[in-house]
């Protein structure tokens, strides 16, 4: 007789909807851990490698995201950046970056938010959920 097998992202789900039942505002809280979840992922497939898992760069190469005052300071920009990448000097925590970051093309508008509700609501910060529709509107007036 063979078991049924359940993906990781099913299990995760299952686990939260049990948690939150009867919660006030479940929706909302079960929307923002998924978020969440898939922007770890997205984060760990696409960014730890130059701003590494803690979030705290590579020294003066990479900058880091973990304490950064740019993040803080510059939410459509850092949406534009996931999407579009950027080139030339950065400056955060007032120091100077200056190696391109490959933007992500191929990444879809909810999985940007996803992303950004991870990085926004990871090492201390507490911003929420990061919706699509405003990272719609944002990536629409990105300059290019």
């Amino acid at each position: 007789m063979s078991r049924p097998v359940f993906s990781c992202r099913t299990f995760f789900f299952l686990v939260i909807l049990f948690f939150s039942c009867g919660r006030s505002n479940s929706r909302e809280a079960i929307k923002f851990q998924l978020y969440y979840a898939q922007g770890e992922q997205l984060y760990g497939l696409r960014c730890s490698n130059c701003h590494q898992k803690s979030g705290k760069g590579l020294g003066l190469v990479y900058p880091p995201l973990d304490q950064s005052d740019y993040l803080e300071k510059n939410f459509k920009e850092v949406i534009c950046l996931i999407k579009y990448g950027k080139k030339g000097e950065i400056i955060v925590n007032g120091n100077d970056f200056n190696q391109p970051m490959p933007g992500v093309p191929t990444l879809t508008e909810l999985e940007i938010a996803e992303l950004a509700t991870y990085l926004y609501n990871s090492w201390g910060r507490e911003r929420g959920i990061v919706d699509v529709k405003p990272v719609d509107q944002i990536i629409e007036n990105c300059a290019k």
